[in-house]
């Protein structure tokens, strides 16, 4: 069963008194350990879409539904177990908070989550995403690929079944890009989650197992490989 899919969901906003359409029957479906990659121009829909799977923000038509829940009518209280529970969010600006220590940082939500072993666990993804040994390190002692790998293990922390990822590889240079969606890729596999990349990234697009291209919040072309 896919544990993403987008049932003719269009998404409406208003701008200045006049609506204007972000995605238009976009209907898609993301199966466990599979890489999808949104590709396409700035403003053409990929970070709405992201939005929408990670209950962010919620359709104008159509379904969203993840682990086969619809997120339309959920109450707070269930949308905040969903994205705690089964959503990972990895950004291209890293979202670390700088006064904590990399294992800290990963630690965080766990604890929020009231999780056990909380410590352990950070520890544990720190060095799935080939950082140990960086386990007391501040952000601002950190590469910038380092901090994205930081922000990957956070985003694992709690083994969530979806991971949504927006230009992860925006802030890096190629080299190190390359590398961290290699690790996106791996991570994938080794824990089955659906990956959805927001991206701009040739390289990003050769990875993945599926490449969704929008235009103007429509699918103009889906490849799969």
């Amino acid at each position: 069963m896919a544990l993403v899919e987008l049932r003719n969901v269009s998404k409406d906003y208003v701008s200045d008194n006049q609506k204007v359409r972000a995605l238009e029957d976009v209907s898609l479906a993301v199966a466990p350990g599979e890489v999808v990659a949104l590709v396409g121009r700035s403003g053409c829909g990929k970070s709405t879409l992201l939005n929408l799977v990670g209950a962010m923000d919620f359709p104008t038509f159509g379904e969203v539904l993840v682990d086969g829940r619809s997120t339309s009518g959920a109450s707070d209280q269930q949308l905040t177990q969903l994205r705690r529970d089964k959503i990972g969010f990895v950004f291209q600006s890293f979202q670390l908070v700088y006064t904590l220590s990399a294992t800290e940082n990963i630690e965080l939500p766990l604890l929020l989550a009231g999780r056990k072993a909380a410590r352990e666990t950070a520890l544990d993804r720190l060095r799935a995403v080939g950082l140990a040994g960086f386990e007391n390190r501040l952000p601002h002692q950190l590469s910038g690929g380092q901090m994205q790998r930081v922000a990957i293990a956070r985003a694992l922390a709690n083994s969530p079944k979806i991971l949504l990822a927006d230009e992860p590889t925006g802030n890096l240079d190629t080299v190190t890009g390359n590398a961290i969606l290699q690790l996106l890729f791996r991570l994938t596999r080794d824990q089955n989650t659906a990956t959805l990349i927001a991206t701009h990234s040739a390289e990003a697009a050769a990875i993945a197992d599926v490449v969704i291209t929008l235009r103007d919040g429509k699918i103009a072309g889906v490849e799969r490989k």
